[in-house]
């Protein structure tokens, strides 16, 4: 028998993350006299184990377990969600929530900060990255879960909770009354220009709210001047289908195929087009996308290499196409089930096949890309007849590695990143002129907006890696300083002052973003092509 335990973590997390496609509320019930013979195998070795195992078990644990099992036979996303995981996946999807705008993990018995959305009660109020909420009301912390953390920071909109922050380089902890907001988690991460004519867009994912962040980013671009624009779809695992859809319809006209899909069940085959013609069909784009990038993020990147509406550029896409079914079973609990596939306009299958185990599909990101071969029956073509492939994920039409933040570091690079050692120098930081609670203290280090890496701030980041007890290789050291110095003010910048002012200045050493900025000329030749393939693509 497959041990598929240690998969587990990693097939939800891609689930949670992956495309929902499916439709939700409905319901998965089987009457009494249809139940064939397996099933009541299955039940009566569940009362056996109930009756006669060694210690007490929890009936709601084994067929939660075997059900997990029994989809993991399938394929690497289709997953059983217990009611807590199916009520966080559902919030998540709608991109909004009551609370205080941060996300947290019990890390070594401390309820620590990972996140904190921009604008958010928690951000006003000056909470960090790496805080540790030690007291919540008058109870401690100390040891609880993180899930017993959410239930006592959530709460109804304008009420407040009391909490106590211990953060490093201060004694005391730090008091603080936060009032509950409904929290809107953004997608667009960063907008802005990148020189008078060129605008850029992050987006992390795709939420409810997606394209009309995206619509509100690039009309506020457009009033500036914005001629051409590159989309930054790195990294974005995915989301809802209905939001890359809307996406890609801003860019093509009424009419045209966007994505379809096929399956085996009724109903699994749909074919989904725009519904009207977009406000930003002539102008040149680049889109960017590397291995992390998966799902609705394949599907918008694939429609407009098809269409030629955008020249592709980065590492192939993760792969992952799948119509993920959502049923809510009962009391709560939720079944994401594999239907159906997900196809290009050209008619390319973006999923890409996995191995009996999982293995080699669910380690593909951490390995370097290669140049893969194609069959004849791969090979599809664009609209204006450029050559395309299936089977794969969407190959970029000009590739250039760049895995972490457009850079290719190291191993030592990779593992300092890994580490999140970046992230924890920058919580000793405080912004210049910061006066809210906790921003100063004897050991915060004060900096400016526009401050610069110097050779000292260096010097000091490697002596708290040493003191982190991490070897330092001198040889990877120098082959990434120029991605060590990017990071270090990279995650100093999220910390202080925005995800899109972090954005906007890395975007000056990226590798990958600069390779990109410098094909406009071909992504303007791209809209001149003559469309000569519109019998095969989108009709």
């Amino acid at each position: 028998m497959r041990n598929y335990r240690s998969l587990t973590a990693a097939t939800l997390a891609i689930v949670l993350s992956a495309l929902a496609g499916g439709v939700f509320g409905h319901s998965a019930l089987a009457t009494e006299d249809s139940i064939p013979d397996h099933y009541k195998t299955f039940t009566a070795a569940l009362s056996v184990i109930q009756a006669n195992y060694a210690e007490p078990v929890e009936s709601d644990r084994l067929v939660y377990g075997a059900i997990n099992g029994m989809l993991q036979t399938l394929d690497p996303h289709s997953s059983f969600m217990d009611p807590r995981t199916y009520a966080q996946m559902r919030e998540r999807q709608e991109g909004r929530y009551y609370g205080l705008g941060l996300t947290i993990v019990a890390l070594d018995g401390d309820i620590t900060v990972v996140r904190v959305f921009e604008g958010s009660p928690a951000y006003i109020q000056g909470i960090r990255r790496g805080d540790v909420i030690a007291r919540i009301e008058s109870d401690d912390a100390k040891g609880w879960t993180s899930e017993q953390a959410v239930r006592r920071l959530k709460g109804p909109k304008g009420t407040f909770v009391n909490i106590g922050l211990r953060r490093k380089g201060l004694d005391d902890l730090i008091p603080l009354a936060v009032m509950r907001d409904e929290i809107t988690i953004p997608a667009v991460t960063a907008h802005f220009m990148v020189d008078p004519q060129t605008g850029y867009v992050r987006i992390d994912d795709f939420a409810e709210h997606t394209e009309e962040e995206l619509t509100e980013a690039l009309q506020g671009m457009q009033a500036k001047g914005m001629k051409r624009l590159v989309l930054d779809l790195r990294n974005n695992p995915g989301g809802q289908l209905d939001q890359a859809i809307r996406m890609v319809n801003l860019f093509i006209k009424r009419g045209s195929m966007i994505v379809y899909t096929r399956g085996r069940v009724p109903n699994s085959d749909q074919d989904y087009r725009a519904t009207a013609d977009g406000d930003f069909q002539q102008m040149p784009m680049i889109v960017m996308v590397n291995r992390n990038s998966a799902s609705a993020s394949e599907i918008v990147s694939g429609a407009l290499q098809d269409y030629d509406r955008a020249l592709v550029i980065g590492e192939t896409t993760f792969g992952k196409a799948l119509v993920q079914s959502v049923y809510r079973v009962s009391q709560g609990a939720g079944l994401a089930l594999t239907t159906a596939c997900y196809f290009t306009p050209s008619g390319r299958m973006i999923q890409r096949p996995w191995d009996g185990s999982f293995d080699e599909y669910l380690t593909y990101t951490l390995k370097d890309q290669a140049d893969r071969p194609h069959t004849a029956d791969q090979l599809k073509y664009t609209v204006g007849g450029r050559k395309v492939y299936s089977g794969g994920g969407i190959e970029p039409d000009r590739r250039f590695d760049g895995p972490v933040e457009g850079f290719t570091p190291t191993l030592f690079g990779r593992s300092l990143y890994a580490r999140q050692l970046f992230a924890s120098y920058a919580e000793q930081f405080t912004a210049e002129g910061d006066t809210r609670a906790g921003a100063q203290g004897k050991s915060r280090k004060v900096v400016g907006p526009g401050f610069v890496v110097d050779a000292a701030m260096e010097q000091d980041f490697k002596q708290f890696v040493i003191g982190r007890k991490m070897p330092i290789d001198e040889a990877a050291w120098s082959k990434d300083v120029a991605f060590i110095r990017a990071m270090i003010r990279y995650d100093i910048d999220v910390a202080l002052f925005s995800a899109a002012t972090a954005r906007q200045r890395l975007m000056a050493d990226d590798p990958q973003a600069q390779y990109a900025l410098g094909l406009f000329a071909e992504a303007a030749k791209l809209l001149e092509l003559p469309k000569t393939n519109t019998a095969k693509v989108g009709q």
